[in-house]
């Protein structure tokens, strides 16, 4: 069993930085992978990034390449989502997952957090 508890959210303005934090409770998240994905209303599930276990290997989605930045630290069990350059756009609640490989695909992760609201106004 995994607990994931998303925080960092907020409201900023275009232009700003947001860093999202995912802390996990259990001794599964050394041996997972990590996404973070995001949901804006009136839209489905959006991969947004992925980790790999050691660090070693990261995936982004296009529009967030150069802006955003996904990393882990293990000993703290936790994973961050530090947001730049931020847009109207990224406005969505951010989910944090843990899976078996770092994939795009939300179907791929098994334990989900309960998202944090992040708010870009224009």
């Amino acid at each position: 069993q995994v607990q994931l508890v998303e925080s960092g959210g907020g409201l900023v303005q275009a232009g700003g930085s947001l860093r999202l934090s995912c802390a996990a409770s259990g001794s599964r998240f050394s041996n997972s992978a990590m996404g973070w994905f995001r949901q804006a209303p009136g839209n489905e599930r959006e991969f947004v990034a992925s980790i790999s276990v050691s660090g070693g290997y990261t995936n982004y989605i296009d529009s967030v390449k150069g802006r955003f930045t996904i990393s882990r630290d293990n000993a703290k069990n936790t994973v961050y989502l530090q947001m730049n350059s931020l847009k109207p756009e990224d406005t969505a609640v951010y989910y944090c997952a843990t899976g078996r490989s770092p994939s795009a695909t939300w179907s791929r992760y098994d334990y989900w957090g309960q998202g944090t609201q992040v708010t870009v106004s224009s």
